[in-house]
């Protein structure tokens, strides 16, 4: 599967009559920014992120102050994570058997209009709060069709000689839009309560469906996107599933990438615990702590966007990044000064990037275009479980023990993990 893709690697994906075709030589040299299609996609889907991103820490904070309920909070956190690992595989399938632009469309508007509805309810007074709940739900379940649609239809948008940068580009954005997204729902609420804040946040999907819909055809698309499966959705459901079990790059992709996310993201809360409980980190230094994980991974989206097809033997890339990141975990455990953490923990960024983000390019290379959505949508799920499990064991054995030594454990065990995942995965390492 993997040589193959090596070798069909210029090879244009024929499009249906009636859009318009421009092969990866006519747009070689074409910059990912002069594509009409991928801006207002681009600018869509960081519009989305921001919505949801808004739309959750908004909600937990109007319902912890309104009732000062963590349970219902939690609740509320649970939801999202249950029905995501539940529903992955399914929406993946979805997004392999219909036009993806129409179904990213139609979860932006139907995300719309419940949001809008949930800022109705927040608005009117004593409003059940099983009503917002059951809300949630579905916005939860709609938003699970969105991001394996995108992710599947990245190589329709830009074909695969912009992948890198196109790639980039989304893990740059994704990261600050993430921050900025917690950071502006916050702000929000306290500003102007709970209703006027969720309003705000509808407006962020009604303004990515109009981005969509200006972004006019994609470049390159299926050749079945504008005819009918002939398998049955249980037929695609399954072959998507014995697919990645089956082809050995898959399955290792769909390992590396919620383990990498599961220690890094712990640990990188343990860091915060320790800046505070250990280090007694003023204010400042901790915005700045807070600041060296999104500005390192930025940083290292950028060169790998510059370095583009001169980056070889990224297998290596991947499992050596992962690998380097156990050695600053425990460098990092180990230090008795903010100050000096602050380079390993830029660090820390800058090879999670490299861990992730070629992973992705990758992931789009390798694997046909027609199964992506399903790929996607199981990865998606396994990597929206795996970090709050990490969280919840990693913060309650902190609490027992303290951070320093579970930030210690944690490099020792992804040393351990990636070492032996890297001895055993030969296709895996050896792709260029």
């Amino acid at each position: 599967m993997i040589e193959l893709a090596r070798d069909n690697h210029n090879e244009v994906i024929s499009p249906p009559t009636d859009v318009l075709v421009q092969t990866n030589d006519d747009i070689k040299e074409l910059s990912i920014w002069r594509n009409r299609a991928f801006l207002f996609v681009f600018a869509s889907t960081s519009l989305s992120v921001l919505g949801s991103t808004f739309h959750s820490i908004a909600l937990n904070l109007w319902i912890l102050q309104t009732t000062g309920s963590a349970r219902l909070m939690s609740a509320v956190v649970i939801i999202h994570l249950v029905i995501t690992m539940l529903f992955g595989s399914f929406a993946g399938t979805i997004a392999d058997r219909v036009n993806r632009k129409n179904l990213m469309l139609a979860t932006d508007i139907i995300r719309f209009v419940l949001i809008s509805l949930i800022a109705l309810l927040i608005y009117l007074p004593n409003t059940s709060y099983m009503y917002i709940i059951i809300l949630t739900g579905i916005v939860a379940f709609v938003g699970t069709f969105r991001s394996p649609a995108f992710q599947a239809a990245l190589v329709e948008i830009v074909g695969k000689n912009q992948l890198t940068q196109a790639v980039g580009a989304i893990s740059i954005s994704d990261n600050i839009v993430r921050i900025s997204g917690f950071a502006l729902g916050g702000i929000a609420v306290a500003l102007f309560g709970g209703a006027f804040a969720i309003a705000i946040d509808a407006t962020t999907f009604l303004l990515s469906a109009i981005s969509l819909l200006l972004a006019g055809p994609f470049l390159f698309q299926r050749s079945k996107s504008s005819s009918k499966p002939t398998n049955s959705f249980r037929e695609d459901l399954t072959e998507g599933i014995h697919y990645v079990w089956r082809d050995s790059f898959a399955r290792a992709s769909i390992f590396l990438l919620p383990v990498v996310m599961l220690f890094f993201l712990s640990t990188f809360m343990l860091i915060q615990v320790m800046a505070i409980q250990v280090w007694h980190a003023k204010s400042i230094v901790f915005g700045i702590i807070e600041a060296c994980i999104p500005l390192g991974f930025v940083i290292g989206s950028i060169i790998i966007m510059k370095l583009d097809k001169r980056l070889k033997r990224r297998g290596w890339w991947i499992l050596g990044s992962m690998l380097l990141m156990g050695p600053l975990f425990i460098i990092i455990s180990q230090v008795s000064n903010a100050y000096v953490a602050l380079p390993f923990i830029f660090l820390v960024g800058f090879l999670f990037s490299f861990s992730t983000t070629i992973i992705y390019i990758m992931l789009r290379v390798a694997i046909e275009p027609d199964i992506q959505g399903r790929v996607f949508g199981l990865l998606g799920a396994l990597t929206s479980v795996a970090p709050p499990v990490g969280l919840a064991l990693f913060s309650t054995l902190s609490d027992y023990y303290g951070p320093s030594p579970i930030i210690l454990i944690s490099g020792i065990i992804m040393i351990l993990i990636i070492s032996i995942a890297a001895y055993r995965m030969r296709t895996f390492r050896s792709f260029n």
